[in-house]
Order: structure tokens, then sequence, then C-alpha cells
């Protein structure tokens, strides 16, 4: 049992760590030869920032355990909104009305939407996966072509904050950190997805449960400590958007291409409860999106407070 803790703690600081690198590596190779910011931050950053979720929905398809991949996306996508949202609104009030997100909330609510049909018409195999893998291509597009046309707007500048940028690292340098990305995600992956079902075993939790609960917070983790030091920088305000775009990502990219490893059934339980409380907790943003109220420290208790009872009823229920 303490082994595989230690499994899953070591899984999880490998996979952050390792995604980390991979993608300070793939943002300054993608600048060096060329490529415009603008671009390399839809497209290279935002592949690089999921692929620790994506190695570990991956290698649970590889492991035989596709109820932990599901778990993972589902879990990651309900923990995103209840807990990356409602912890930073506990230390400083968000603010929505700075940018205009409707679009991109909306395509977050057609991804959810068409994730949920194609559950219920499971198991999602290689024809599920590419159809969410085009509804990832025709978002990419749009958002590509949006953001070039502002570009054009604003007399071609292509300034776009990127973390982990150096326009001095040798180029050896970025080898070695695309080297030590590529070889640490899928190792803190089978760690952690080994881990998880040697303790789901032990307490005789289903593996569904493991994959929505620890595997999924441990996932999200990059994104709570992002936005909580965010937050505590008084710039709470990016969280909604970091939490929308990873949901879209989350359903579309990493459940498309875990789905053309292998095929992913969805449990019973997921189709009864997990689902829906992923879609719900997608719909309770509506008012802050489209009415732009803001996240005070009254909603974050409350979407906290949801999480934790879910996590009760799904620890509660897996264990019956």
């Amino acid at each position: 049992m303490i082994v595989d803790l230690v499994f899953v703690a070591a899984g999880l600081a490998l996979l952050v760590v390792a995604g980390d690198l991979l993608v300070r590596g793939a943002v300054n190779l993608s600048l060096g030869l060329g490529i415009p910011a603008l671009i390399v931050g839809l497209t290279v950053v935002a592949f690089g920032t999921s692929a620790p979720e994506m190695m570990v929905s991956v290698a649970a398809v590889l492991a035989d355990a596709p109820a932990i991949a599901l778990g993972n996306v589902i879990g990651s996508n309900t923990a995103n909104v209840l807990l990356v949202l409602g912890i930073p609104a506990l230390i400083s009030v968000i603010h929505t009305d700075g940018h205009d997100i409707r679009k991109s909330y909306v395509m977050m609510l057609a991804a959810t939407l068409l994730f949920i049909m194609l559950s219920f018409a499971g198991p999602i195999r290689w024809p599920h996966a590419l159809i969410l893998l085009l509804g990832l291509a025709l978002i990419l597009t749009d958002q590509i072509r949006e953001a070039l046309s502002h570009r054009s707007a604003r007399n071609g500048d292509d300034t776009v904050e990127l973390e982990g940028v150096n326009p001095h690292m040798p180029w050896a340098r970025i080898g070695i950190y695309i080297a030590a990305g590529l070889v640490g995600l899928p190792l803190g992956a089978d760690l952690l997805v080994d881990g998880a079902t040697d303790i789901a075993r032990f307490f005789g939790i289903s593996e569904a449960v493991i994959g929505l609960t620890l595997v999924a917070i441990g996932t999200s983790l990059p994104e709570l400590a992002t936005s909580v030091t965010a937050a505590v920088k008084g710039r709470a305000d990016v969280a909604l958007g970091n939490v929308i775009g990873s949901n879209i990502f989350n359903l579309l990219a990493i459940i498309g291409v875990a789905g053309l490893v292998g095929p992913l059934p969805v449990p019973e339980q997921m189709l009864r409860l997990d689902l829906w409380v992923m879609l719900g907790s997608a719909l309770l943003i509506a008012p802050f999106v489209f009415c732009r109220w803001p996240f005070r420290r009254v909603v974050g208790a409350v979407f906290v407070a949801l999480y934790a009872i879910y996590v009760i009823v799904l620890v509660l229920g897996g264990t019956a």
C-alpha cells in the first residue's frame, strides 16, 4: 500500500516536471524554427500542457484499465470547474468582464455534449475518436484564423506571452528538454496508473472511482497551482479561460487519442451520474460567462462544497 502511494506521488511529480520540460523545449524549438508565437501559444503550448493527462489516459488503456482513462478526463473537467475556479475565488474575486469568452464557452459546452452522446453510443472506439479529433481540428482552425485576423488588425503585432521562452537557449539544451519530457511522461504515467490501480484493488474501490478522484485531482494539480498563484497575485481572472481551454482539450484531444489506442467502454456509473455532474458543473458557470457575474468568495465556497459532496458520494458508492 505504501509503495503504491509512493508510485502515485512519484508519477505525479514526474508528470509535472516532464510536462514542463517538454513544453519549454517544444516552445523554444518552434520559435527557433520561425513558427509565430501566436500559433505556438494556440497549438504547441496547449498540447504540451495536456501531455500529462494524455499520457495517463493512453497508459491506462494500454494497461487494460480504460475506466481510469475516462475517469481522468471526466473527473478532471469537473474538478477544473469546481476546484480550479472555486479555490482561487476563495482567495480573490474572479472578474469575468475583462475578456469575452462566450464563444469559447459555447465550444466547451458543444464538446461536452458531443462527448456525452458518443459515450452513450459507446464503447468509444476509433470512429468515435476521429469525430472528437475532427471537432478539435475545427476549433483550432477557428481559433488560429481568429487570432491571425486580430494580429492583422494590430498591424502584424505578434506579441504573445509564453512561459519558458529563452531566445538564447542552445539547441542542445532544447533537445535535452524535449528528450527528458518524452521519456519522463510515459514513465510517470505508468507509475501513476500502476499505483492507482493497486490502491483501487486494495480498498475494493472501482478503477472508475479512482480515475474520477485520485487520478483526476492529481492531473488537475498544475492548473490548480497556476490558478491559485494567479489569485495570490491578483490575476485570478486568468483561471476561467484556462479552465475552458483545458476542458475542451481534455474531451477532444485526450479521449480522441486514447480512443485510437484502444476501446473505451463507458461504465454504467459514469453514464448514470458522472457525465451529468460534469455537464452540470459546466452549466454552473454560464451566468458568470454571459452575465459577467464575478466569482466571489461565497461562490468559491459553494463550488468547493459541491465538489466535496461529489467525492464523498463517489467513494461511498465505489465501496458499496
